[in-house]
C-alpha cells in the first residue's frame, strides 16, 4: 500500500470534502481517502497494483476539482 497528500486547492467545505471522498473511496483500490478542509489536501491510501495515482486524480477532476500538476 502507498499513502500520498494531494493538494486541491479548491476544497474548502463539507460538500467538497463529502463529493471527493465518496468519488475516489469508490475505486477498487483505494483503502482509505480523508479530505482535510484547512490545508486543502486529500490524503489517500491505495494499493498501486489496482489503481493508479493518474487514475485518482482524474476521479477528483471529474467531479470538478482541479489537481494542480506540481505534485506527485
Amino acid at each position: 500500500m502507498t499513502t500520498t497528500t494531494l493538494r486541491v486547492p479548491e476544497i474548502h467545505c463539507g460538500h467538497c470534502k463529502s463529493s471527493i471522498e465518496g468519488a475516489v473511496s469508490a475505486l477498487e483500490g483505494v483503502e482509505s481517502v480523508t479530505v482535510d478542509i484547512e490545508p486543502r489536501t486529500v490524503t489517500l491510501t491505495y494499493d498501486e497494483n489496482a489503481v493508479s495515482l493518474a487514475r485518482v486524480k482524474e476521479t477528483i477532476e471529474e467531479i470538478g476539482y482541479e489537481v494542480p500538476d506540481d505534485q506527485p
